[in-house]
C-alpha cells in the first residue's frame, strides 16, 4: 500500500524515538477536535453574553470550516517547500494565540475574526501531521499503525469534549473552553523541534501566490454554496456561489497545468489506487456526514436531550470508531485492503439499517447502536484510504497529498450534509402535509410543516393540548425521514463496497504493493529518489 518503497525492498522501521513522536503529535489532532466538540455546548453561553444575533452566531460556527477547508490545499504544498515541521509549528503558535483572542473576545465580530484564525492555524496542522507521520513511519504496518493512532487521537476528542467542554462551562465563563488549547500546544512547541524531523522537497520551486488564490476562490464558495442549501435550500446565491466556485476551479486546473511547481501536482491523479481510495471516501464521509447530523438532530429536537447528554450518548460510537481504526491496520497487513474496506462498510449498513427501528420517543437506545455500529464501520475506510493516498504519492508531495485527503473528507462532509439534509427536510414536509392538527393557525401550521425547529416554536404559540398533538406529529415526521434517509444510505453503502472491491481489489496487503503503472513517470520518479536517498 505504499508506493515510496521498491520491490523486494525492506522498508526501515520506526523507532522509540518515532513513536515518542507520535505521541506529540497526537496533542494537536487531540486539540482540533476537541476545539470542534465543545462549540456547540459553549455557543449559547457566549451568544447570550456577547449579544450575537443568529446571523453572527451561524458564522461564528461555520467559518472555522470554511477557512479550513480554503487553506487546507495551499498549506499542504507549502509544507512540501518551507518544511512540515515549520510549517505545523508556526500553526501551533498561531492557533494558541488564536485560541487566546477568541477566549477574551468582547463582540461577536472580534470572534468570528478570531475563530477564522482559527481555521486558518488548523489548516496548518492537519496536513503538516499526517505528512509527518508518512516521513517517520516508511514500513507500512507501522504507517498503517501510526495512521490509526492518528485518527483515534481525533475520534477521542470529539469523546471527551462534550465532557471537558461541560466541566468547563460549569465553572468558568464561555472563553475557558477555546484556552484548551494553551496546555496541548506549549509541548508541542517544546518538544517539536527536537522529536519531530524536518522535511521539504529538494528544488520544490516558490509557492505561486495566483494559484493558492485560486484554490481559496474555488473551495470557498464551493463549501458555502453546499451549506447555503443545506439550510435553505436551493436558491439564487447559492448557485450563483457553487458557479463561481467552478469557474475558478477550471482557472486554477488550467493553471496547475502550466507551472513548472504547481500547487497541486495534477500528475498524482494518474495513480488508480489514489483516485479510487478518493472517491470511495467521499462517497462515504458525504453519506456518514448526512447521518451524523440527522442523529444529532434527533437526540435534541426529537429526543429533547442537551448538548451536553447528546454528546455522551454520542461515546460509544467514537470508542467503535477508535477500536475500528486501531484494528484495521492488522487486517489489511494479511487481508486485501478492499476486502477490509468493503467488509466494514457492510458493517455500517448494518448499523444504517438499525436506525430505521429508531422511534421517538423512547429510540434512544436502538439510534445510538445503530450510530455507533454505522460509525465503527467506516473505520477501516477512513485509515486504510487515508493510508493509500499518503503512500501513493511521491515523499517530496507528501505534503500535498495530506491535504487532498484532509480536503476530500471536508467537501464529502459538506456535500452530505446539504444532500440528505434536503432529502430529510422534503420528507419531513410531505408527510407535515397531512399531520398537522386541525386548529393550529394558518401561519404557524405553514411554519410547522416547514421545519422541526419551526414546529417547536408553533407548538408554544397554541394551547397546551395542541401545542403537544403538533410536536408529537412534527417528531414523528421528523423519525420518519430519518428513516428514509437511512435506507437510501444503507443502500449507497452497498455500492460503495461494491466499488471499493471493483477499484482497489489490486493493491496488495500492506507491504505488498508495487508502485501504480498508472501513476506515471514522476511518481515512479519519487519512488527511485526516495529509495536512493535511504541507501
Amino acid at each position: 500500500m505504499n508506493a515510496n518503497v521498491t520491490a523486494g525492498e525492506a522498508p526501515p522501521r520506526a523507532g522509540r524515538r518515532e513513536w515518542i513522536g507520535l505521541v506529540v503529535l497526537a496533542l494537536p489532532t487531540l486539540l482540533l477536535s476537541l476545539d470542534i466538540s465543545v462549540l456547540n455546548l459553549a455557543l449559547p453561553h457566549l451568544s447570550a453574553a456577547l449579544g450575537a444575533t443568529s446571523t453572527e452566531q451561524l458564522w461564528i460556527v461555520d467559518i472555522y470550516g470554511f477557512m479550513i477547508a480554503g487553506f487546507l490545499l495551499t498549506w499542504g504544498t507549502l509544507g512540501d517547500r518551507i518544511g512540515r515541521r515549520k510549517l505545523l509549528l508556526i500553526g501551533a503558535a498561531c492557533f494558541g494565540a488564536a485560541s487566546v483572542a477568541a477566549a477574551y473576545a468582547s463582540s461577536p465580530e472580534m470572534l468570528i475574526a478570531a475563530r477564522a484564525l482559527l481555521g486558518v492555524s488548523g489548516a496548518t496542522l492537519m496536513p503538516s501531521l499526517l505528512a509527518l507521520i508518512s516521513n517517520m513511519f516508511k514500513d507500512p504496518k507501522q504507517q498503517g499503525l501510526a495512521i490509526g493512532v492518528w485518527m483515534s487521537c481525533f475520534m477521542g476528542g470529539m469523546a471527551i469534549g462534550p465532557v471537558v467542554g461541560g466541566a468547563l462551562l460549569g465553572s468558568f465563563w464561555w472563553g475557558s473552553v477555546f484556552l484548551i488549547g494553551l496546555p496541548v500546544m506549549l509541548p508541542l512547541l517544546i518538544l517539536g523541534p527536537v522529536l519531530l524531523p524536518e522535511y521539504k522537497a529538494p528544488e520544490a520551486g516558490r509557492l505561486d501566490l495566483l494559484s493558492a488564490l485560486l484554490s481559496l476562490a474555488t473551495l470557498l464558495p464551493v463549501v458555502y454554496s453546499v451549506k447555503t442549501i443545506a439550510a435553505e435550500g436551493v436558491g439564487a446565491k447559492a448557485i450563483v456561489a457553487l458557479l463561481a466556485g467552478i469557474a475558478f476551479g477550471v482557472a486554477f486546473v488550467v493553471r496547475q497545468r502550466r507551472l513548472e511547481h504547481p500547487l497541486l501536482d495534477l500528475g498524482l491523479f494518474r495513480n488508480r489506487a489514489l483516485r479510487a481510495a478518493l472517491g470511495v471516501a467521499l462517497l462515504a464521509s458525504a453519506t456518514m456526514g448526512g447521518i451524523t447530523l440527522l442523529v444529532s438532530i434527533y437526540l435534541q429536537q426529537v429526543a429533547g436531550l442537551s448538548p451536553l447528554a447528546a454528546g455522551l450518548w454520542l461515546v460509544p460510537s467514537f470508542v467503535l470508531a477508535i477500536i475500528g481504526n486501531m484494528a484495521a491496520p492488522g487486517l489489511a497487513a494479511r487481508i486485501n485492503p478492499a476486502f477490509v474496506i468493503a467488509g466494514g462498510l457492510l458493517v455500517t449498513t448494518v448499523g444504517l439499517l438499525l436506525l430505521t427501528q429508531a422511534n421517538s420517543p423512547g429510540g434512544i437506545p436502538v439510534l445510538v447502536a445503530g450510530y455507533a455500529i454505522a460509525f465503527a464501520g467506516t473505520s477501516p475506510l477512513g485509515v486504510l484510504s487515508t493510508q493509500l493516498v499518503v503512500g501513493s504519492a511521491p515523499p517530496e508531495k507528501a505534503g500535498a497529498a495530506s491535504a487532498l485527503s484532509e480536503t476530500n473528507g471536508e467537501l464529502g462532509i459538506a456535500f452530505g450534509v446539504a444532500v440528505l439534509g434536503s432529502l430529510s427536510t422534503a420528507v419531513y414536509q410531505s408527510r407535515m402535509t397531512d399531520a398537522v392538527p386541525s386548529g393550529v393557525p394558518g401561519t404557524a401550521a405553514e411554519g410547522a410543516r416547514d421545519s422541526l425547529p419551526a414546529a417547536a416554536d408553533a407548538a408554544t404559540s397554541v394551547p397546551a393540548d395542541l401545542g403537544t398533538q403538533l410536536l408529537d406529529a412534527a417528531r414523528d415526521a421528523f423519525a420518519g425521514s430519518l428513516h428514509v434517509v437511512a435506507v437510501v444510505a444503507a443502500v449507497a453503502m452497498v455500492l460503495y463496497a461494491i466499488l471499493a472491491v471493483v477499484l482497489l481489489r489490486e493493491v496488495a496487503p500492506a507491504g505488498g504493493a508495487e508502485p501504480d503503472a498508472e501513476a506515471g513517470p514522476d511518481s515512479r520518479a519519487g519512488v527511485q529518489e526516495d529509495a536512493a536517498a535511504r541507501r
